[in-house]
């Protein structure tokens, strides 16, 4: 078979699409290859199904980048839900299509806005309503990076729907049919089964991105893409995926019919299972499943001695109550500002300065646990405390990073879980420090927070987390990504047991933060927080070749915006949060 469209590999005269040509690409051949412009797309797949028809059409902007349909698969009624990452698989046609400024736009490059996040909460939704069984096909580079999708709440809304598949009382099973890249993905990924095509990739951040961040270049993305292991095959190895669906005789775009009948067939054997399901039975496998997903080290006792102890980053006042101003201060006038600055002020303003705005200093994670529970009252969970991250993939200089985090920050994780009391009532507490690698989000954070969501049932206690970090850790590849519905899971068997889930949103709370633990329970914002979203302002700008808006990622901003509601200040944070449990 011939294509109309060749990646360069595909026109060696030495490649034939064998098994063994397809294992001798390199990594980053292999990711090109997952989003190939002729393999099938979503709305391909519906072939295979019956009485097919869409539901929660609109003609507003993103909707058609997440698709819904009511469809019967062998007779059994199904809920199908499809990221749609462009107009066709035909190359001719999308080639046609991408010549219309018009098709350009509503296609957005195949990145999903807010409303196709909520287009598919509604049909999850409708799934349990009805008794569907819901399948989702996965297929996306990613979430819309703009300021617009910031400004519409995107990294909620992606939250909002990874809480809607830990929540529904319907069998959920995901098919990564191309490429599942970064939040966009995880958003949809958080079911009971994740299937995925023989070559399809399934990866936390593009290679060129992680090349960026490692080389600071993006022409090493081909090391960067081995380093992270991104194929779906790697992830059946890490756990992640459950099984593969065999792409017979060469790729998907090769043998289209062939592959319509691979993937039936897989979901043939599932879709049977789940047939006669009971709502109450799927929770409990859906928690029964999770609880074994993840990979982390513990250490013992003698050795988390050597480094672990409470540090604080809050800075010292002078025996007059003044600390000195930071360098480089100037008011709005220019003028350089000496003088030095009241503590207890400088503390009311959540350490942002009152003249230029700078940040003095992002808290520690204890010094959180100071501010938010009587003083003594903490203890941190055995259950916790010597669970440890893990290096599995290899990564370069990792463990050396780790080790001198560790010694650093006192900290064995980014995250502290504990006991404590707030205005004498019993909770449980779980702090991120962003000093520990950005705080960023990894299979021990979400194991922890499960761990400490258990601890909140068993001694029928509220439950508050204080969010912060810059994302998901890309040393742990997607790994770390399949963490997020794992804490958000757990979350929801807290709330389902009618105890209190509060969660504090800290600067900075970006990405797999902000769509996992940051998006749900009660939400307070810290005051004079800022960088609170999905895509960093770094990103965004990048990417749209445009400055973002002065104030942007403030939660002033946010309550702009309309996603902020209660924001806190330090004086009041204990308080506040004892009102709402």
């Amino acid at each position: 078979m011939s294509n109309t469209f060749q990646l360069s590999f595909e026109q060696d005269p030495n490649f034939n699409y064998s098994p063994e040509s397809i294992e001798d690409l390199s990594e980053y051949e292999k990711y090109e290859l997952s989003f190939h412009p002729e393999r099938p797309k979503y709305l391909d797949y519906l072939s295979i199904f019956e009485n097919v028809n869409s539901c929660f059409e609109t003609d507003k902007f993103g909707n058609c980048l997440i698709q819904t349909h009511r469809a019967k698969l062998f007779g059994i009624p199904v809920m199908l839900v499809g990221q749609q990452s462009g107009p066709s698989s035909n190359y001719k046609n999308m080639r046609k299509a991408m010549m219309d400024p018009a098709q350009i736009q509503k296609w957005n490059h195949g990145m999903p806005v807010p409303i196709s996040y909520e287009r598919a909460v509604k049909a999850i939704n409708l799934a349990e309503e009805e008794n569907r069984i819901l399948l989702i096909f996965i297929d996306t580079p990613g979430a819309d990076p703009t300021e617009r999708s910031e400004a519409n709440g995107i990294a909620w809304r992606i939250g909002d729907a990874i809480h809607a598949l830990a929540d529904v009382k319907v069998p959920t099973i995901s098919i990564i049919i191309n490429r599942a890249c970064s939040g966009g993905a995880i958003a949809l990924t958080g079911t009971d089964v994740t299937l995925a095509l023989e070559h399809s990739t399934y990866l936390v951040i593009t290679p060129e991105a992680c090349s960026s961040i490692l080389f600071h270049t993006r022409s090493r993305a081909n090391e960067a893409a081995e380093i992270s292991q991104i194929t779906a095959r790697e992830g059946l190895t890490h756990g992640i995926v459950d099984e593969l669906i065999p792409e017979p005789n060469g790729p998907a775009h090769r043998n289209r019919s062939e592959i319509f009948e691979s993937v039936k067939d897989a979901l043939k054997k599932y879709v049977s299972q789940f047939s006669n399901f009971n709502g109450d039975n799927v929770i409990k496998n859906r928690i029964d499943r999770w609880e074994k997903i993840g990979q982390w080290e513990m250490i013992d006792s003698i050795e988390l001695e050597t480094f672990h102890f409470p540090v604080s980053r809050i800075p010292k006042p002078e025996s007059t109550g003044y600390i000195n101003r930071h360098k480089n201060c100037y008011n709005e006038n220019g003028i350089h500002q000496y003088d030095p600055v009241l503590f207890s002020n400088l503390k009311q303003s959540n350490f942002i300065c009152d003249v230029c705005g700078h940040r003095y200093v992002r808290p520690s994670a204890w010094d959180y646990i100071d501010w938010m529970v009587d003083s003594g009252s903490f203890f941190e969970h055995e259950e916790t405390k010597f669970i440890a991250d893990k290096d599995i993939l290899g990564f370069p200089d990792y463990i050396e990073k780790l080790k001198e985090t560790r010694i650093k920050t006192g900290l064995l994780t980014a995250m502290i879980t504990g006991d404590g009391t707030i205005c004498g009532k019993k909770i449980v507490l779980c702090t991120t420090d962003f000093g520990f690698l950005g705080g960023s989000f990894c299979m021990s954070t979400g194991e922890k927070v499960w761990r400490a969501a258990q601890i909140a049932i068993n001694k029928n206690v509220p439950m508050i987390i204080q969010a912060c970090g810059g994302g998901a850790r890309m040393h742990e590849g997607c790994s770390s990504m399949v963490s997020i519905p794992k804490a958000q899971l757990a979350m929801s068997r807290v709330e389902q047991a009618g105890l209190a889930v509060v969660t504090l949103i800290t600067d900075p709370t970006l990405g797999g933060v902000a769509i996992g633990i940051g998006s749900r329970g009660q939400r307070l914002f810290e005051y004079n927080a800022g960088h609170i979203g999905f895509s960093g302002k770094r990103v965004i700008e990048q990417y749209t070749g445009k400055k973002t808006a002065p104030g942007f990622q403030t939660v002033e901003w946010l309550k702009e915006k309309g996603h902020a509601g209660d924001i806190v200040h330090p004086k009041n944070l204990k308080e506040k949060i004892y009102s709402m449990i």
